[in-house]
């Protein structure tokens, strides 16, 4: 059996809970909230970010040789989102998770 290299495991986790906590945030929370929360800009970059954390997810488990770059855009747009959350109400579980993903992906990415 192969084993994940432990930082690609914990920068897979952390794709994983940012990718679950963006998704669940925007259609329910930022939803039901309205106003600032549901402005098309800030629901377009919890997709995206959502997105992005599923497609590095994918390409660490390849481990395709194209996962550095993948994970440095999913830095950048996990970044984007926690800033796009921040001053929010309610949006904390989302900041956190946006921050340490991108700080994991910047592991990778390196």
């Amino acid at each position: 059996m192969h084993q994940i290299d432990p930082e690609m495991k914990a920068c897979m986790d952390a794709c994983h809970e940012c990718h679950v906590t963006c998704l669940h945030m925007a259609m329910n929370h930022c939803l039901e909230a309205g106003g600032r929360h549901a402005e098309p800009q800030h629901m377009k970059i919890m997709a995206d970010c959502a997105q992005i954390c599923a497609v590095a997810i994918d390409f660490m488990a390849r481990k395709s040789e194209h996962h550095r770059h993948i994970c440095r855009e999913c830095a950048e747009i996990c970044r984007a989102c926690a800033s796009s959350c921040e001053g929010l109400d309610g949006m904390e579980d989302c900041v956190a998770a946006c921050r340490k993903c991108a700080d994991a992906c910047d592991k990778m990415a390196a």
